[in-house]
């Protein structure tokens, strides 16, 4: 059972304005939860008050929230409100409302496929979603590696990530020599390999082929996807060479994280690929901002 100690919340209205701040010293459980993954609560978690805490009733785990260093959990009541949950008091100058918050689902930002990307198989291209442990994909190279995990995380869009962290759409094209074949959906800090770099999505944003994609887009929630491989690799999505899954970010984000402990338990670390990283658009090197400005003028 996932348990929780606080001793203040903040309450918020569902329009995200400020209500009002409560002391009472608590706990929320997680008392559906058994077996693997228990002492964790995970995105879409149904939680109940304990005692000591009065005129609320159950809620659901959105996730957390990061204000002055302080973590702060995040849920949202049945009845429409929103409450921030810490095991602080909130300091002096706490936001006014939740777009003061940087949001995080779960443990951190998501670093996934869209739904309906498509990822070359030894059978032809399979949107992401459709893949399965032990189906052969391919990697930029030509080679056949196996899926050893398909890691799934529901996007809450209630309160919008921080800008730098919305999807990004790739425009058929617009990394040059027809790439991605088909518009192609990502999350911000999923890297992409553009001319010997892994560049995450995100510090390629030109504003014309490679665009943020209005949250208003996305409905309230959209699920998002992960294809882990044994190694590090360059597998090829829409036809355009974008990495899988690497550990610096915690399987624990993902809503079927219980599946993969029951499956692997504990592992090692992966060893990352030997490209360099480039994950804000300072870091892109400046001959691949030029190249992606001469396809985006083509």
């Amino acid at each position: 059972m996932a348990e929780y100690a606080f001793v203040a919340s903040a309450i918020y209205l569902s329009d995200g304005s400020f209500a009002t701040q409560l002391i009472a010293p608590s706990t929320i459980t997680d008392e559906e939860e058994t077996g693997a993954g228990s002492t964790t609560f995970e995105v879409g978690d149904t939680l109940t008050y304990g005692t000591g805490f009065s005129g609320a009733g159950d809620v659901t785990f959105v996730g957390t929230a990061t204000f002055e260093g302080h973590i702060y959990f995040y849920a949202e009541l049945q009845f429409g409100d929103t409450q921030i949950f810490g095991n602080h008091f909130p300091p002096l100058g706490f936001p006014s409302n939740l777009s003061d918050f940087t949001l995080s689902p779960g443990v951190s930002f998501p670093v996934c496929f869209h739904e309906g990307s498509g990822i070359a198989t030894a059978e032809g291209q399979v949107a992401v979603e459709r893949l399965t442990i032990g189906d052969a994909v391919l990697t930029s190279e030509g080679d056949a590696v196996v899926v050893k995990w398909i890691g799934r995380q529901t996007v809450s869009t209630r309160f919008g990530p921080a800008e730098r962290l919305m999807p990004v759409r790739f425009a058929a094209g617009s990394l040059g020599e027809g790439l991605p074949h088909t518009e192609l959906t990502v999350t911000a800090d999923h890297g992409m390999l553009v001319d010997g770099v892994i560049c995450h999505a995100g510090a390629l944003v030109n504003g014309t082929m490679i665009t943020q994609v209005p949250l208003a887009e996305m409905g309230q929630t959209y699920t998002v996807y992960h294809v882990e491989t044994e190694a590090h690799e360059i597998i090829l999505a829409n036809g355009a060479p974008a990495e899988t899954f690497i550990d610096n970010v915690s399987r624990r984000v993902f809503d079927n994280y219980a599946e993969f402990e029951a499956l692997y338990g504990d592992v090692p670390e992966m060893e990352e690929l030997s490209y360099p990283r480039a994950m804000s658009a300072r870091q892109v090197p400046a001959l691949i901002r030029e190249r992606l400005k001469a396809v985006d003028a083509a």
